[in-house]
């Protein structure tokens, strides 16, 4: 094999995307492809499977990608070693709320015990897919309901209508489903749902609409707590915030989070271990899941 192609595939795992592996290189995306292919062929297998969200590394192209970074750190000598070079790769795709206030919260410890991994975090409102190797581990609001996949309930957790301490302050209590009509209420922009299990208003009361919406809810969070009005939050995000109160804290909804990962990951050692580690930390704080927790 041609050490130079090596360093392509290299340089594309690194970074995720051939222009940003081209641009390291000083070369054009059209010439990585090319030589993509031509290490491909060298090799007889498929090295790299394309996605919507970019290239990703088969198996036959990680055990490749980890040889050659295996040889570049020994290249290098006393050198400075590239600090990528030798470490395993995780990602890890899951809802915004979740990945941010929950998974990035505790993430320090992960990396501290487990300081070869390198984790990608994407929080988002949109799922990659493990069946599609778009993310080796996918925690998701919903079952999945085929696929090649390792499936299994990771938690349920609460969510309840919170408001600011300033908001009911001016607007007065909320003591009945009834009082929330007269309130401007907080929630998803109803045709761009990512995921039915996001619609709430419903289960607290027929009719219930928002006339507040965005598709995040990390900017959901900001608006109740700016006192925009009464929203549905996880029990995680609001029982974090000390700005904000739970209305109607009997109206609990409950959900849950699944975890899926394709068969064929699943055994490497640093899926197993993420995997490992959230479900220690899930378990500890299994609590604050299910709005028993304390405030901070």
């Amino acid at each position: 094999m041609n050490w130079d192609d090596l360093r392509i595939l290299l340089a594309v795992s690194r970074h995720g995307l051939i222009a940003r592996a081209a641009s390291e290189l000083g070369t054009d995306p059209t010439t990585v492809s090319r030589r993509l292919q031509r290490l491909e062929k060298a090799c007889g297998q498929t090295l790299l499977e394309r996605h919507r969200s970019g290239p990703r590394l088969t198996a036959a192209g990680r055990r490749l990608a980890d040889s050659a970074a295996a040889m570049e750190a020994a290249s290098l000598g006393g050198g400075a070693a590239d600090p990528h070079a030798g470490r395993s790769v995780v990602r890890v795709s899951t809802a915004e709320g979740f990945g941010t206030w929950f998974v990035a919260e505790h993430l320090a410890s992960f990396l501290e015990a487990h300081p070869s991994v390198h984790v990608e975090l994407v929080a988002s409102s949109g799922f990659l897919s493990p069946s599609r190797r778009e993310t080796d581990i996918a925690i998701l609001l919903a079952k999945p309901r085929r696929g090649p996949l390792m499936i299994r309930k990771l938690s349920p957790y609460v969510l309840r209508l919170y408001a600011s301490r300033d908001f009911l302050d001016r607007a007065g209590p909320v003591t009945q489903v009834a009082d929330l009509r007269a309130h401007p209420l907080v929630g998803y922009v109803p045709n761009i749902l990512y995921a039915p299990e996001l619609d709430y208003l419903d289960e607290i009361g027929a009719g219930l609409s928002a006339s507040v919406t965005s598709s995040s809810i990390n900017a959901q969070h900001r608006l109740v707590a700016a006192g925009a009005g009464i929203g549905v939050l996880p029990c995680f995000i609001g029982d974090m915030d000390a700005r904000l109160v739970a209305v109607l804290p009997d109206r609990a909804i409950e959900r849950a989070f699944w975890l899926s990962v394709h068969r064929d990951v699943r055994e490497r050692p640093q899926v197993r271990q993420f995997l490992d580690w959230l479900a220690e930390v899930v378990t500890r704080h299994k609590g604050l899941l299910l709005g028993h927790a304390s405030r901070r």
